[in-house]
């Protein structure tokens, strides 16, 4: 089996869900698979770290024990992030990509 680039789109990844090698998640950019995205309010983020514990990507940046972000790169829009956000905080929602 061939080395699968790193700028290989989703549709030149080998059929049935063959994993050629180790460590390609963090060397491809899933991201472009999503429909959705999460945005986040920095504002009326507590940083509860809820979004971080069960974001089944890594997609969610944090530093010094405080969101930054979302790593768009390897987030495929499942929502999870959004879905735990305590809903009074509301600090994520998602929107159409």
């Amino acid at each position: 089996m061939s080395k699968i680039r790193p700028d290989a789109s989703w549709k030149e990844l080998p059929e049935g869900g063959i994993i050629p090698e180790g460590g390609t998640s963090a060397t491809f950019k899933t991201g472009d698979w999503r429909s959705e995205r999460p945005v986040w309010n920095g504002e009326s983020c507590i940083h509860c770290l809820t979004c971080w514990i069960n974001c089944p990507d890594s997609s969610i940046l944090v530093v010094d024990q405080k969101m930054t972000g979302i790593d768009y790169d390897h987030c495929k829009g499942c929502g999870i992030c959004a879905s735990v956000c305590p809903p009074k905080v509301n600090a994520i929602t998602m929107v159409t990509e």
